[in-house]
Formats: C-alpha cells, sequence, structure tokens
C-alpha cells in the first residue's frame, strides 16, 4: 500500500482544511522525516492565509517545499521539526528541522534537513527559521559594541532579534512595542522593554518589525544623527507612508531593507544558507528563546486555529502545532 500523509492546505483565503496526500519511497539521496511538531508564524503565514500576498511577490514568497500558488490553494509553513525515519545511516534517528510546511510524514534532499543540536529541545526548535532571519538582519545592521539599539515591534521576528541581541556585549538595548503585554516577554528575554512614547531615543541603530506605518514612522524619530533603521517588516500588499521630509535629510538617516531570502551581502562569501540556520540553531541552546512559543495546539485543529490567529482572536508569537506518532 502506498504510505499517505495528512497535510494542511489553504483551501481558499481564509479557509483551511487537512488533505490526505501521498508520500513517495525516499530515495538514497533523500530522507523520510516524521514531524513532531511544527510552527505557525504570525506574521507571514497569516498574512498567506488572509489572501495578503500581492501578486508582483507570488513567486519570491514561495516557501522552499509550498505546493500549489498562491493566492490559494496552497501548502504553506518553513518550520518543522522532525525524526529521520528513512534515509543515510548519519541521519537515522536524528531529530532534523527543515523549511516544510505542516503535514505527519514527508520526502526531501538529506541536504534539506538540519540536524538539531542535543542541547536544543524539539519544542523549541521550530524557532529555528525566525532565529535564522534575526541572524541575517543583524549581519546587515553590522551592530556595535556599545551601541544604543531599539528593536521597535515585539512580535517573532523582533523578539529573536532582541535575544540574540541580548548578548552583545556593551549595548544599550531596548524592545518597544504598542501592547504592555509584552513587557513580560521582554522581560524573560533579559532585554528593557518601552511602549513607543516612552522609548529612550539616540539610537545608533533601529530594528523595526512591527509591519506598521506608525512603528516605522518611530523607528525614524528614535535615531540619532545618521542613525539607521533596518526594516524588518513585510507589509504584504498594504501601502506604506514615510515621513522623509522633516529632519530625514538634514539629519542624513538611513532605512535599509533586511530580508532572509538571501544571505546578507556582509558574509555572502563566507556563510551558505546551511551555515546560518546551523548558526541558529545553536543559538537556541539558551532556554530564554521558550517566551516565543506562546501557545500550542493539535496539528487536527490547524483548520480551526489558523483563522483565530489570523484575525488576532489568539493572540500569538509562535503557535507550536504537536502530532501524534500515526499518520491520518
Amino acid at each position: 500500500m502506498p504510505r499517505v500523509a495528512c497535510a494542511f492546505w489553504l483551501s481558499v483565503s481564509g479557509q483551511g482544511e487537512i488533505r490526505t496526500v501521498p508520500v513517495p519511497e525516499p530515495r538514497d539521496d533523500e530522507v523520510l522525516v516524521r514531524t513532531l511538531c511544527s510552527g505557525v508564524s504570525r506574521g507571514t503565514e497569516t498574512l498567506v492565509f488572509r489572501g495578503g500576498v500581492p501578486e508582483s511577490q507570488h513567486a519570491v514568497m514561495r516557501a522552499p517545499f509550498q505546493e500549489g500558488d498562491f493566492p490559494a490553494p496552497v501548502k504553506y509553513g518553513y518550520l518543522n521539526v522532525g525524526v529521520v525515519e528513512q534515509g543515510p545511516s548519519a541521519l537515522l534517528g536524528r531529530t532534523v528541522f527543515c523549511l516544510y510546511p505542516h503535514q505527519t510524514h514527508y520526502v526531501v534532499p538529506a541536504s534539506a534537513v538540519t540536524p538539531v543540536p542535543d542541547s536544543v529541545p524539539a519544542s523549541r526548535a521550530v524557532l529555528a527559521g525566525t532565529v535564522e532571519t534575526a541572524v541575517n538582519a543583524l549581519w546587515d545592521a553590522a551592530p556595535l559594541v556599545g551601541d544604543r539599539i531599539a528593536v521597535v515591534g515585539a512580535g517573532m521576528v523582533g523578539c529573536s532579534v532582541a535575544a540574540v541581541l541580548a548578548r552583545f556585549p556593551g549595548v544599550r538595548l531596548q524592545l518597544v512595542d504598542a501592547d504592555p503585554a509584552r513587557a513580560a516577554t521582554a522581560e524573560a528575554l533579559g532585554v528593557d522593554f518601552a511602549l513607543p512614547q516612552d522609548a529612550r531615543g539616540d539610537c545608533d541603530l533601529v530594528v523595526h518589525a512591527s509591519a506598521t506605518e506608525q512603528g516605522l514612522a518611530r523607528s525614524l524619530e528614535l535615531l540619532a544623527q545618521e542613525g539607521t533603521v533596518i526594516e524588518l517588516s513585510w507589509y504584504g500588499d498594504r501601502q506604506v507612508s514615510l515621513p522623509l521630509g522633516e529632519a530625514f535629510h538634514s539629519r542624513r538617516l538611513v532605512v535599509r531593507s533586511s530580508q532572509v531570502g538571501a544571505v546578507s551581502p556582509a558574509r555572502r562569501a563566507r556563510r551558505t544558507f546551511a551555515d546560518r540556520l546551523a548558526l541558529a540553531l545553536d543559538l537556541l541552546a539558551d532556554p530564554a528563546f521558550d517566551a516565543l512559543v506562546t501557545g500550542e495546539s493539535a496539528f487536527e485543529d490547524l483548520p480551526r486555529v489558523m483563522p483565530r490567529l489570523a484575525s488576532g482572536d489568539l493572540p500569538a508569537l509562535c503557535h507550536r502545532i504537536r502530532y501524534t506518532a500515526a499518520d491520518g
């Protein structure tokens, strides 16, 4: 009998379903992975769920193992941790991370999985893709010892950036968000917290990740002379206004984009995608990152959970999905 798995598909914008899908027999250079847990990034994944990917970005926004096309039907996701059940002896039985959608079993090239270090539990390793984004952003930002830094937007990406920056020596670091409840997350990460109106200015660097027009404008206000905003937000099909009049030119401010789809030019000659992901997994040995996982649901509940995440009815940073041992 052919092997089958269950996968979560976005059937139409705003509505998902569990589908049965065939799983091929792995070839010599492939692995069969049984999923232990996956993660829903409330930013990008819920934007996809709402059908908010602009047509001009359909190709750019494709996930590595996506099936279907935007806006729908599409199988989308990129935070998956599982156990290798068939494959090369070096990987057999290993817990691995893969940029794969929400599915109970799957077959991918062996090169597409990254072993999870023994120091990192599978339940935390679902954050690897987002911490990889933070690593790339900080390669772009190139913070220096003693810098005054703000991270505006305490979502999953912003918190990941703040957690990594908390390791930098001598920095004055503040996590800024309009939601006062994010103060508890900042405390768990060992980072100072402020509401936007109370944030400390004169920053050498601001990392913006709130995906709001107001957050980006406030980021510019927090900069010191000749300071830089690293823009990490993904706005989808929304138009954003930016105050580039006033003192923007006289203060010689800079706004730079950062996106995880390519290795930062600062490290591209010496680091591969695999190197970057392996570094992210190493950083996840720190249990402080557990604060970024704010809820958990069973895989079979995803069709009901995703609309609540997309609407904000279920607040979340990373929402973890747990899987049973057997396929449906």
